[in-house]
């Protein structure tokens, strides 16, 4: 290992072995960042520490994170034209090779001002939601959701409607899948109230549906199909309505760190989000997981080349068994479709620095800190409580988003280095993973994680700690002031 030293604010050097750094800001050709700048680099964009040969491993995060394409000298900018994936398909991973890893509490836990549902579970909102059975309602239960508002606007904290394009015109596990998600997003505690809106005449039957709602959370939904009544619009109406006077009841009182059940997402990623906004969401998870708070994992194709050292923390050979098989199985889909696994980055990822998918899931499984992987969950089934979850979802940020929704998010923790104004049915906290981002659009954004290289990490985590706990206890987020809200659902089958 070379010891090279970097101007305060030019570079970082993640791990001591990286055989590349990361430019902090803009770089000009000729400057000595550890090393002398052969030419320009651009923010959360990578130049190289040392000589590479053609075929040689490059390092980020201590990890291999591709293969050097051609020659590439110290101070070589090291992105797309040198440099390539290494990742092929299927692996067989090690059953057993697993060792949990554990964090001490850290301090008192805060509290927050939640809402707690007679289950047990604790909501960050209270509000009714109108889940369509199928795309030919969607606007009827907007139209429904549009009126409620006006009706009993201040009484709840919003009616809200979820339009999506399926449930009819799908087969088999396709259908089942689309089934399980509305179910999930019903169950979900944010939801004082739901009403399933149907036609009647749909593939994704109303009787069907709700025997996928688990039982606990029957009691408060209600159901109405737009065939059967007279005027689905006064019917639908009274439901609501019967729902508010309901849900009107709630109170919020202070809970403890541990109630919160957060999803963990990052979308447009750059070069500087595996260096601050997600690492800033691992610590948080440690100290949620280790205080008996949940956290949810997700975005299966983006820890393709990281996924070994987070299956190493799996609590157990079981765990650490469905987990492979998951990740084996997303690889499946890509190959059965005649796609490689490694098509990822995306244009915006490349553009902000990010070479290669081995790089992107190295930065992302960091928003799981080091918290021991205590579950596995299939799409649209529920993350128990306590501890570190593995959701199966692809990444595309509607999609999981509400994966993480319908698996019991109470919160989504949203890391992006490229930024977006899309916000989903729980409340989604933005943070920037760059200054630039955070300036440029306060009204996308939350949080700035990029603080951190100025403050440091105590003072960044303390900060996020506070913008939680307020956004969890009601202040509304960027997207929830916007009006930003949608549900996408993972379609993989045929449409007849």
């Amino acid at each position: 290992m070379t010891i090279l030293t970097f101007p305060p604010g030019s570079a970082l050097r993640v791990h001591p072995d990286d055989s590349v750094a990361v430019a902090l800001r803009p770089l000009a050709a000729g400057e000595i960042a550890g090393v002398l700048l052969r030419e320009g680099i651009g923010q959360g964009h990578k130049f190289a520490l040392h000589a590479h040969a053609a075929g040689d491993v490059v390092t980020k995060y201590g990890l291999p994170i591709g293969m050097a394409t051609r020659a590439i000298a110290p101070g070589d900018h090291v992105h797309s034209h040198n440099l390539a994936t290494a990742l092929a398909g299927e692996l067989e991973y090690a059953e057993g090779s697993h060792s949990a890893f554990s964090a001490a509490p850290v301090g008192q836990q805060p509290e927050w001002q939640g809402y707690l549902r007679t289950d047990g579970l604790a909501a960050t909102r209270n509000e009714v939601w109108i889940l369509p059975t199928v795309g030919c309602v969607g606007l009827t239960a907007e139209q429904v959701a549009r009126e409620a508002t006006q009706r009993h606007a201040g009484r709840i904290d919003g009616v809200h409607a979820y339009a999506h394009p399926h449930g009819c015109s799908q087969l088999g596990d396709d259908l089942a899948g689309t089934r399980a998600a509305l179910a999930g997003l019903a169950s979900n505690p944010n939801a004082a109230g739901v009403l399933l809106l149907g036609l009647g005449c749909e593939s994704n039957q109303l009787d069907r549906l709700l025997e996928d709602v688990p039982v606990a959370a029957r009691g408060k939904v209600r159901t109405l199909s737009s065939q059967s009544a007279g005027d689905e619009l006064a019917e639908a109406a009274r439901l609501v309505d019967e729902l508010v006077e309901q849900a009107a009841t709630a109170r919020r009182q202070a809970l403890p760190l541990s109630a919160l059940r957060v999803g963990l997402k990052c979308g447009g990623s750059d070069g500087l989000s595996g260096l601050t906004a997600n690492p800033l969401l691992g610590r948080l998870t440690d100290r949620l997981c280790a205080a008996g708070g949940t956290a949810i994992l997700t975005e299966i194709p983006e820890i393709f080349g990281a996924e070994q050292a987070l299956l190493a923390r799996s609590r157990d050979a079981e765990t650490f068994a469905a987990g492979a098989a998951l990740v084996n199985r997303f690889k499946r889909y890509y190959l059965d479709q005649g796609l490689p696994v490694s098509e990822n980055p995306s244009p915006g990822n490349l553009a902000g620095g990010i070479t290669t998918l081995e790089e992107k899931s190295l930065g992302a499984v960091q928003k799981a800190g080091t918290a021991t992987l205590n579950h596995v969950a299939d799409y649209g089934t529920q993350a128990p409580a306590g501890g570190l979850t593995l959701l199966e979802s692809p990444g595309n940020d509607a999609v999981s988003s509400t994966a993480l929704a319908a698996a019991g998010a109470t919160m989504v923790l949203f890391t992006t280095g490229r930024g977006t104004p899309l916000g989903f049915p729980v409340p989604t906290i933005k943070v920037a993973s760059n200054r630039a981002l955070a300036m440029a659009k306060p009204h996308w954004i939350d949080f700035d994680a990029s603080r951190a290289l100025d403050e440091g990490a105590e003072a960044a985590d303390a900060a996020f700690i506070d913008c939680l706990l307020a956004h969890s206890g009601g202040q509304p987020t960027a997207a929830e002031r916007a009006g930003q809200r949608a549900i996408a659902i993972w379609k993989r089958g045929v449409t007849l």
